[in-house]
């Protein structure tokens, strides 16, 4: 019986080997790169557009957090940014465009569950626990930099 158990998983190591996608690593990071840079160089065309028209500096960063966010849901919704995603992987995962892609595709999903149960309720699966930890380390770094300003 032990003999049969090692033949099996062998040839179930064997057959995963085969079947598992194969990753360049260095591929992987220049095409996260690329497309990060695009993205970012996108926001920073919005950056600069805003500056020229005279808008406020202070203002100008909301003004492109809210461009990008609407870029990333309307992309998302569309079907794009999900493409865009399997070519640049973590290239898009980062900017805030990303953010903005992990609000809507749950909520898209779920969306035939109803608005309250599925869109209401599955919406933060995803961005919730960034949510989450995100605000927590903040507190918890402007705790230990207010405290040790104090000394």
């Amino acid at each position: 019986m032990k003999a049969n158990e090692k033949q099996i998983k062998e040839k179930f190591k064997q057959l995963s080997t085969e079947i598992e996608p194969k990753y360049s690593t260095l591929k992987n990071c220049f095409f996260a790169f690329i497309v990060g840079g695009i993205i970012c160089c996108i926001g920073q065309f919005f950056n600069n557009y805003f500056l020229s028209k005279g808008i406020p500096k202070e203002e100008v960063g909301t003004y492109v957090s809210i461009i990008m966010v609407f870029i990333g849901a309307l992309l998302t919704g569309l079907g794009v940014y999900d493409k865009i995603a399997t070519f640049a992987g973590a290239g898009t995962v980062v900017p805030i465009t990303g953010f903005s892609n992990s609000i809507v595709s749950p909520a898209i999903e779920f969306k035939k569950e109803g608005y309250v149960f599925g869109v209401g309720a599955k919406m933060f699966t995803i961005a919730g626990p960034v949510l989450v930890y995100g605000i927590s380390s903040s507190v918890i770094v402007g705790l230990v930099y207010y405290f040790l300003k104090m000394l």
